[in-house]
């Protein structure tokens, strides 16, 4: 046990000292861990103790809600025991007035629900026409990136814009909406003419569009076929703009702007990308360049306001029926008020009568009370008895 397992500043550490050491840190730290449990348990009881102490605390308030709210449905049922018997004739007289009232608004209501579910079903049936035609557009926008194949002449270019153009309108609009080929008063007959609610002008529709410009401007091999189609490009629009504007806006009679349909997507970017002057040469004449997708977002809005225009009918017809509603209701509480002026003076009344019984009967009692004088076995005479009321015989 002497023997020196290690040296420390000059001091040597046997193995007994080296034991005690361990010994005395393994009771230092019992003692440390001991001492982390006296704490936790300390902290433990004071955590139970408050929250017994907030236990109580909310038992006494459940308490003092418990007597309060007993107290107030005692009330309640004071009140309602007192005003009971008053409200029977009230409730019998509304009842009667909101079944009158409740069955004409019933009637209206049903004839509106009606007429709403049968718009719902043509506008569910107008949407799935749309939604069938978005469809379609979509599978031609793959097939129509180009138009060179399949547009290789002036007519049939014509035919299938024409052709979307017609799809987009007829399956988007009501057919009283829009009209194909109609004639206008300088005998000018447009692709389509639609007719927007609440203005007698149509809108004028054109799809004739020229394609060899922007054929040639793709297929340029240099700068100067490049300028050449574009020159092209801007005449052969240009003189389409022109002749939509002279022949299609006729003040008075058609919008103050025409519609220049563009059957294709790439045209349409083509356009915008490349000749800015011609699209602000086209504002100027009135006259609107517009895609495939404009135009059918167009017509969505449009289709939008016919159908606002005949909401706005509909209402027109529930806001009569709500001021006769509103009639019957005034007229309903005039008549409450009479009844509720009767019911006061009635209730004045009451009272009064029941101050008159009690008098009568304080006097009565009073009459009960009298002592007569004189013989028992003789009546008493006649003018010495009182008067109930207090007055002398001489009176």
């Amino acid at each position: 046990m002497d023997r020196t397992v290690f040296v420390i500043a000059d001091h040597a550490v046997s193995w007994g000292e080296s034991v005690l050491g361990l010994l005395a840190l393994a009771v230092l730290g019992l003692l440390l861990l001991a001492i982390s449990f006296h704490r936790a348990a300390r902290e433990r009881s004071l955590e139970a103790a408050a929250a017994a102490e907030r236990q109580r605390e909310l038992d006494e308030k459940m308490a003092e809600v418990a007597r309060i709210q007993s107290e107030m449905t005692g009330r309640v049922q004071t009140l309602n025991e007192v005003f009971g018997a008053r409200q029977a004739d009230l409730v019998r007289l509304f009842a009667e007035r909101l079944d009158t009232l409740q069955a004409r608004v019933g009637d209206g209501l049903q004839q509106n629900v009606k007429q709403t579910v049968e718009n719902l079903s043509r506008l569910n049936e107008r949407l799935a026409v749309i939604d069938a035609a978005q469809q379609r557009l979509t599978d031609l926008t793959g097939q129509v990136l180009t138009l060179k194949d399949v547009l290789s002449n002036k007519q049939a270019r014509g035919a299938f814009g024409q052709g979307r153009m017609e799809a987009i309108v007829r399956d988007a609009l009501p057919s009283n909406a829009y009209t194909f080929q109609a004639t206008l008063s300088n005998g000018r007959r447009p692709d389509c003419v639609i007719h927007l609610p609440g203005d007698e002008r149509p809108l004028v529709v054109d799809a004739k569009f020229p394609l060899e410009g922007f054929t040639a401007f793709r297929e340029a091999k240099g700068d100067d076929d490049r300028r050449l189609a574009a020159t092209r490009i801007r005449a052969d629009v240009g003189l389409h703009i022109r002749d939509i504007a002279e022949k299609y806006l006729l003040p008075g009679e058609t919008q103050d702007i025409a519609v220049l349909f563009v059957p294709a997507e790439s045209l349409f970017a083509d356009l915008q990308e490349h000749f800015e002057d011609v699209v602000q040469r086209a504002h100027k004449a009135r006259v609107l360049v517009v895609s495939p997708s404009l135009l059918t977002m167009a017509i969505q809005v449009m289709q939008a306001i016919v159908r606002d225009a005949r909401m706005r009918e509909q209402a027109h017809q529930i806001q009569a029926e709500v001021g006769k509603l509103l009639d019957d209701v005034r007229r309903m509480r005039d008549r409450v008020g009479k009844l509720d002026v009767h019911f006061r003076q009635a209730q004045d009344d009451v009272g009064q009568v029941v101050i008159s019984a009690d008098k009568v009967l304080k006097r009565s009692e009073r009459i009960g009370a009298m002592e007569f004088q004189g013989s028992a076995d003789a009546p008493p005479a006649q003018d010495s008895l009182p008067d109930p009321l207090g007055r002398s015989a001489a009176e």
